[in-house]
């Protein structure tokens, strides 16, 4: 049987929209850091240049990566591609996979991307206490272990 909501799940759920709110998660036009492209598409990107030393990264990677199915994978590819900001290839091992890296083009948008994220979360860490920050981060760490947990749960399922 499933636990059972309270009163810190309804205040859990709460915060964590609120937070997405504001954060400006919702948004489909800009990231919250203010580019003007699709939050997956922007996390696509940073998940290419952090490998960009690896030779290709696949289709599956890529939608492990980000959390997102194959189709949703497929298609993100193919407008990353028709913008100029990714290049697929099949894989030599496996025809019908396919393989993506970051373009010149697509290597500079990300780097803006990266430098605007990492100003607006320096800035959103200044705004918080000096003596809350560790709590903070320990806090974000202990729910995306939380998320993740739950994740693998739901796809045993």
């Amino acid at each position: 049987m499933p636990p059972q909501p309270t009163e810190q799940t309804d205040l859990l759920r709460e915060l964590v929209q609120e937070f997405t709110r504001r954060f400006g998660l919702l948004s489909t036009k800009e990231t919250p850091c203010g580019q003007p492209i699709s939050l997956s598409y922007a996390h696509a990107l940073m998940v290419l240049l952090e490998r960009a030393r690896e030779p290709h990264t696949s289709h599956t990677e890529l939608g492990h990566a980000l959390g997102i199915d194959k189709s949703s994978v497929a298609r993100l590819c193919s407008r990353m591609e028709a913008a100029g900001h990714v290049e697929q290839v099949r894989a030599p091992e496996d025809g019908r996979s396919r393989h993506v890296t970051l373009t010149i083009k697509g290597e500079r948008l990300a780097r803006r991307i990266d430098a605007a994220s990492r100003e607006r979360f320096t800035r959103m860490l200044a705004a918080i206490a000096p003596a809350k920050r560790r709590t903070v981060l320990e806090s974000l760490a202990v729910l995306n272990a939380a998320v993740e947990s739950l994740g693998r749960e739901e796809h045993e399922a």
